[in-house]
């Protein structure tokens, strides 16, 4: 399965995915599920992907594809003038590769789904982040909803929730992300690390500061660890239950 983030910060948008692919407990590879586009100066774009990994990478050579012809007929990622048209362009997409795979051509397939975070900036516009549904469809992030997850996403969403705050530093936003991250690692073997983040500075509209985080890097363990004794101390320091007496 997968897990990755997209987040609106008032400084940009942050993008954190893991890179585990399975086929059963004894088939588990790495892949990357974060893509990016940039012309420096124009536009930086970013795209993670969960679901059927098939339909994933399908649908960014499709655009990959696009990007080397360039033609008038068949614009490019690369052309397109808006963030919103780029969603819209990755949406029909995602639903054309899913139909030309399932049985019927018409509806989307489980077994081929795919749902996808895109973000980024195009010169003229803001930083915009949507959400693309395997129907072809898409929401776009606000301040009611300021940052999307796919795949396994119940088991960091709570620390998302309760800690989000679009004020946070890069830096602490890779934090609260490392701390979603790791509670869905512990509570699910198909999430896994390394996890790739791209950390976009709004207005810059150059890509930005992006890596891998490694499961045994000195910061991932530490964040980890600490985590878990923080979650003790706190479990520790309230009250214990008080049974009512028995009538």
């Amino acid at each position: 399965m997968t897990y990755c983030v997209g987040m609106m910060m008032d400084r940009g948008l942050v993008f954190m995915s893991d890179t585990r692919t399975n086929a059963g407990m004894d088939n588990i590879s790495t892949f990357s599920k974060t893509k990016i586009w940039e012309t420096k100066g124009d536009r930086v774009i970013t795209l993670l992907s969960a679901g059927n990994l098939a339909t994933t990478q399908a649908v960014v050579s499709e655009l990959d594809e696009r990007e080397k012809a360039r033609e008038d007929r068949n614009p490019s990622i690369l052309d397109v003038p808006s963030m919103y048209q780029a969603a819209r362009m990755i949406a029909d997409t995602l639903r054309d590769v899913i139909a030309r795979h399932s049985d019927t051509g018409q509806r989307a397939s489980s077994v081929f789904n795919a749902t996808l975070i895109l973000g980024g900036q195009i010169a003229g516009g803001p930083p915009r982040l949507f959400l693309i549904y395997p129907e072809g469809n898409f929401i776009e992030a606000g301040p009611d909803t300021p940052f999307f997850q796919i795949g396994e996403i119940k088991y960091g969403r709570p620390i998302l929730v309760r800690a989000y705050d679009p004020a946070s530093s890069f830096a602490e936003a890779v934090k609260l992300l490392l701390v979603s991250f790791d509670s869905t690692v512990k509570a699910n073997l198909t999430v896994g690390a390394p996890f790739d983040y791209h950390l976009y500075e709004a207005d810059s509209l150059v890509r930005g500061k992006t890596g891998r985080i490694e499961l045994d890097d000195p910061y991932y363990r530490t964040i980890s660890d600490g985590w878990s004794e923080a979650l003790k101390q706190a479990l520790h320091s309230l009250p214990a239950f008080d049974a009512p007496a028995q009538p």
